[in-house]
């Protein structure tokens, strides 16, 4: 079959087509699922150490620093989870959850993006 032949154009087309099909179904997933209900019901800021928040999440997906204004210096932990279909993104999910540590690896605050599925953080916490 030569390049300029039409069946080799159909053919080639044919195959395009079906790539890009399958690709607009695809379900695509990033990151590890992790409990944020779990996570929030527990941690304790000024309290909560870095051994605890593996034990409730497992590894972070991503650890680095934060340096503030001010030149504090916080250790920063990223988990993050996100599903759903190229052919429907109004129907994805995504959460990030970003845990910072104070000098002596207890939790000194977190920033929640997502679904609040389950229990938010309480109040003096």
């Amino acid at each position: 079959m030569s390049i300029q032949s039409p069946s080799y154009r159909r053919a080639t087309l044919a195959a395009l087509a079906l790539t890009l099909f399958t690709a607009g179904c695809a379900n695509i997933q990033v990151g590890r699922e992790f409990d944020y209900g779990r996570f929030s019901s527990q941690v304790r800021n000024g309290v909560t150490d870095l051994a605890e928040v593996r034990g409730l999440l497992g590894e972070p997906m991503g650890k680095g620093l934060v340096v503030e204004a001010d030149g504090s210096r916080y250790d920063q932990w990223t988990y993050y989870y996100g599903d759903g279909s190229l052919s429907s993104p109004k129907k994805a999910h995504f959460k990030l959850l970003q845990i910072r540590f104070d000098p002596a690896g207890k939790v000194a605050s977190f920033n929640w993006s997502g679904e609040m599925t389950g229990s938010a953080p309480v109040e003096g916490k």
